[in-house]
């Protein structure tokens, strides 16, 4: 028994805090800290264990830098004459040699380990949670923060027996290694001799956008999947993980998607408070360099919401590459864990996205549109007028391409297919979603995304070019007074408007889109064109990543 506990604290995972067990003694010194009736502390390993972590540590580092920088160190052996059986045999002797003594300076650190009562506790309880994962166990390992890789999963997408969602998703439970179902770009037409030589003129393209996707061009797209920003925002991450368990009595899990990534979670639960929002489960969906610890989930906890947060496939504690196949898989592995696990209804469900997170919002109402509501924040109606913002002109259709084949971020085209309430935050100062510049508020892709959304899925008859000049005037204004001036300037009754739609829906209780406004008069179509425009969409006076305040937090408009 001792020598098999010896073994799991030479390979069992780093232990960084522990939230709350009664079970132990509160540690003195400045690195405790009171949590209603229980303690939390951060682990504090002996000397002997701290000095050989740090080694293995450096050790890892060296690694990552020679695995990335490989291809010129080969070439540079190469033309040394260093690639060669005289030379590489005393290399391999070498490198055997270090990784002896790395195995030795492990277990040290297990020795280390081994006697120090928190970390044997710790990995006592992880044992007997994965041996048998029941709600009594789970609940002792959530008192302890740790390596993720090492936590047992809590939900699979194969405990499903009776999929929600569209006749899509239940077909794509059939093919796991496809994933769930996406919106594909329309191929161009062609004949097939003519389609040969285009796919053999376009191969290189197809070859660099590839390259292109798989290297620098994801990392640009999702910053926060980067080892090294993690690894740099590690202290901010761990003390948001520590307050949303401490202070919130939050739940984390680990979801297991159906391409096989691990999806990191946290769920706070607000349904015994009596609140009047408790029974409403907000998903929060963060942006490219976002983590749930640290994100817009802040904002519903706030306004007494129970929330579920995850983090995208490769940041933090999940598993994966963010590419929109994984990110569609992760945001359906999440609805199901809340229906099946958490026990919420669709209705209950809204879903809060801000920037890129859009792209996962729209697909989840898209795929589940009995979910109640959509709120999104600083989004945007397409990627590729931002990413030709940023490329050379030069590069347009080689960006054109690789945005449409590996990065199609097509929110607009999602969203339009959502018959539900949804709200479009903006902010006015935004300097990330804009085509050209922050003041230019008429380059806020926010403003495509809206008149999409009225103009083509919902209000048709209405948002006519004489609709659609006074909705963009009216997004022009920089300030709540000029908006108020231009919605006052057309004499809009909001009472005349509401009647008209309700009297509509009233008569024939169809679904979108809507014919009203067809055989009204022009002023009539401009006011219910700016009424609808103010419903659907509030300005935030903000830059893009400034958080939003859960006051400025609000229900969809529902007619």
């Amino acid at each position: 028994m001792a020598a098999w506990m010896l073994y799991r604290c030479v390979f069992g995972p780093h232990l960084q805090r522990i939230h709350r067990s009664p079970e132990q003694p509160r540690p003195e010194g400045r690195f405790a800290r009171r949590v209603g009736n229980d303690e939390a502390w951060n682990y504090q390993p002996r000397s002997l264990e701290k000095h050989t972590d740090n080694i293995l540590g450096w050790a890892s580092a060296i690694w990552s830098i020679s695995y990335y920088s490989s291809p010129l160190l080969l070439c540079y052996l190469y033309r040394k004459g260093y690639i060669c059986s005289s030379k590489l045999v005393p290399v391999s002797q070498y490198l055997g040699t270090v990784l002896v003594c790395l195995l030795g300076v492990a277990c040290i650190r297990g020795w280390g380990r081994w006697r120090n009562t928190d970390y044997v506790h710790f990995i006592s309880v992880l044992e007997e949670t994965k041996k048998n994962h029941t709600p009594e166990n789970k609940k002792k390992l959530r008192c302890f923060d740790f390596d993720f890789s090492h936590w047992p999963a809590d939900f699979s997408w194969t405990e499903v027996s009776n999929p929600l969602g569209s006749d899509e998703w239940k077909s794509s439970k059939k093919h796991p290694k496809g994933g769930v179902s996406l919106l594909k770009p329309e191929p161009r037409l062609r004949g097939t001799a003519d389609s040969f030589l285009h796919s053999v003129r376009t191969l290189p393209c197809h070859v660099i956008g590839f390259l292109i996707a798989h290297s620098f061009g994801r990392r640009m797209l999702y910053p926060g999947s980067v080892g090294l920003l993690q690894k740099a925002m590690r202290p901010m991450l761990q003390g948001g993980l520590a307050k949303l368990i401490e202070e919130y009595d939050g739940e984390r899990n680990k979801l297991v998607a159906c391409d096989g990534n691990e999806i990191d979670t946290m769920f706070v639960d607000r349904r015994k408070d009596g609140g009047p929002h408790g029974r409403t489960l907000v998903i929060c969906c963060e942006g490219n360099a976002g983590f749930y610890e640290v994100g817009c989930m802040n904002t519903p906890l706030e306004g007494g919401y129970s929330v579920l947060g995850w983090n995208h496939p490769g940041f933090a504690g999940s598993t994966g590459v963010p590419f929109p196949q994984n990110e569609a898989n992760a945001m359906d592995v999440v609805i199901q864990f809340a229906v099946h696990k958490l026990g919420f209804q669709l209705s209950d469900i809204v879903i809060y996205a801000w920037s890129i997170g859009g792209f996962t919002a729209s697909w989840a109402v898209m795929s589940y549109p009995e979910i109640q509501s959509v709120v999104l924040d600083a989004s945007f109606d397409d990627l590729l007028p931002l990413a030709l913002k940023v490329m050379p002109e030069s590069w347009r259709p080689l960006v054109q391409h690789t945005v449409r084949q590996y990065m199609n971020l097509n929110n607009a085209e999602q969203l339009v297919k959502y018959q539900g309430p949804v709200l479009l935050v903006r902010r006015t100062r935004d300097e990330i979603i804009t085509t050209t510049h922050a003041d230019d508020i008429m380059s806020n892709r926010g403003n495509d995304l809206l008149l999409r959304l009225l103009q083509f899925c919902r209000y048709p008859k209405i948002m006519t070019d004489e609709g659609v000049r006074v909705v963009r005037q009216w997004l022009a204004a920089s300030s709540p007074i000029e908006e108020a001036s231009v919605y006052s300037g057309y004499e809009v009754d909001d009472d005349w408007c509401l009647s008209v739609l309700k009297s509509y829906q009233t008569d024939r209780d169809v679904s979108f889109p809507w014919s009203v406004g067809e055989d009204m008069t022009l002023e009539g179509r401009r006011q219910l064109a700016l009424f609808l425009a103010r419903k659907y969409m509030r300005n935030f006076e903000s830059t893009h990543c400034t958080p939003l305040p859960a006051a400025e937090f609000h229900s969809p408009w529902r007619l």
